[in-house]
């Protein structure tokens, strides 16, 4: 009989978020109202921070934060390639110029090394990505950013739960933090962002900024006591998050310590099982400065693993076991190969070619993880005699095509 399959994630819903947001549905409230100056302020509360703005999504955090901080055309913003389109599209929305730098070969995490020599004159952010659930050198940047006069954008959309050296991510962020909300993170309200500060005159331009540039509360003009006048102070967009949306989040922020928690057992389950395995490397943590939220379960299949990534992909998809690889670098991708066509990002590259992610969800049973560690367990070695077969049947191949040997699947990465 075929195994039920194992989705790659799940979302954690129970009755109370659904009261919760038929309770809003009920109230005639549907927009910004109420539940999200609540779930603003809570969220505030949660991460230790002053200042915190609900928005649509994690990519409108992250660009509004570029936009309070007045950087624009012809600026530069150094990140990281290994990250969602979002860190580095949200850089050219405002016109700026996408700096990469190179990452750190053990965490994936940004190369803090390296900043540096990417620094010119031009230079104006610095966008850290807490990448899988694990903080950046957060000291060092932000050292870099003052001795260079430069603004942080830390982008934690994988960091809610995150902690730096004991802080959760957010608690008193010397520029800002976006997470987001998107139906796989460890908190969801279906779409939705948080745009978290210390400081007010950013807040405050975010907020008119998310409701089209409109003056301060303008949104309760349809409330008792409310007035139709209302004035646009700047061209803005539309990027607030709404009442459905936030009492989704409130219920999920409510739960959010179970939750973890069990992601974070689940996580030492696969770490207990994997850690051994030949031919498969982890994701370094590093316990001494950072908390692992364990948003995403990372391996890496290097050379000494029997099967390629992408065979090992296919094979548990055969399985009915789900995955999925974060990321393909955003320099790799149409859009943005004319700003990766100077960099050197070998470690970028050869990350990508072997990572890929294994299901983690606080609703993922203990018995699928057992199956999952216990497949991959399974595998057979493969003999060095196969690779030397596997490569002679591939140059007959080719030379019967007059063809040269094409690369394998993994040197094509």
């Amino acid at each position: 009989m075929t195994e039920k399959f194992i989705p790659y994630c799940l979302p954690d819903i129970t009755e109370l978020e659904i009261k919760e947001v038929v309770e809003t549905l009920q109230s005639g409230w549907l927009a910004k109202g109420p539940k999200t100056i609540e779930f603003e302020k809570k969220f505030a509360e949660f991460v230790g921070a002053k200042y915190a703005v609900a928005m649509n999504s994690c990519t409108a955090a992250l660009h509004i934060a570029l936009v309070a901080a007045d950087i624009g055309p012809g600026d530069e913003v150094i990140t990281t390639s290994m990250t969602f389109a979002a860190s580095v599209s949200t850089i050219l929305h405002v016109g700026a110029v996408p700096v990469f730098v190179d990452i750190d070969p053990k965490t994936g995490l940004m190369d803090v090394e390296k900043i540096e020599e990417k620094i010119t004159d031009r230079t104006k952010a610095i966008v850290p990505v807490h990448y899988a659930g694990q903080a950046c050198d957060l000291d060092r940047i932000y050292g870099i950013a003052k001795k260079y006069n430069l603004f942080v954008s830390e982008d934690a959309a994988h960091g809610i739960y995150t902690e730096y050296k004991g802080k959760r991510l957010g608690n008193q962020a010397l520029g800002t933090v976006s997470f987001s909300f998107y139906a796989t993170k460890n908190l969801t309200t279906g779409e939705g962002g948080m745009l978290v500060t210390e400081s007010k005159e950013i807040a405050d331009r975010a907020r008119v900024l998310i409701t089209h540039g409109m003056n301060k509360n303008a949104w309760k003009r349809y409330a008792q006591g409310g007035s139709w006048m209302y004035d646009i102070q700047e061209p803005g967009y539309k990027y607030n998050m709404f009442d459905v949306q936030a009492s989704l989040g409130l219920a999920q922020l409510e739960r959010l310590g179970e939750m973890q928690n069990n992601r974070e057992s689940k996580a030492q389950i696969y770490i207990k099982g994997l850690s051994e395995v030949k031919g498969l490397e982890l994701q370094k943590v590093d316990g001494g400065t950072s908390k692992h939220a364990w948003h995403l379960f990372i391996i890496r299949v290097t050379e000494e693993f029997p099967m390629s990534r992408d065979e090992l992909i296919d094979y548990l998809a055969e399985k009915n076991i789900g995955t999925s690889v974060h990321f393909i670098p955003v320099h790799m991708m149409t859009a943005y190969r004319e700003f990766g066509s100077q960099s050197f990002l070998p470690n970028t590259e050869k990350w990508f070619s072997e990572i890929m992610s294994l299901p983690l969800y606080s609703t993922l049973e203990i018995e699928d993880i057992d199956r999952i560690v216990k497949t991959i367990n399974q595998i057979p070695l493969r003999k060095p005699k196969d690779f030397a077969e596997e490569n002679l049947i591939r140059l007959i191949s080719n030379s019967q095509k007059g063809m040269a040997t094409p690369p394998s699947p993994r040197d094509r990465m």
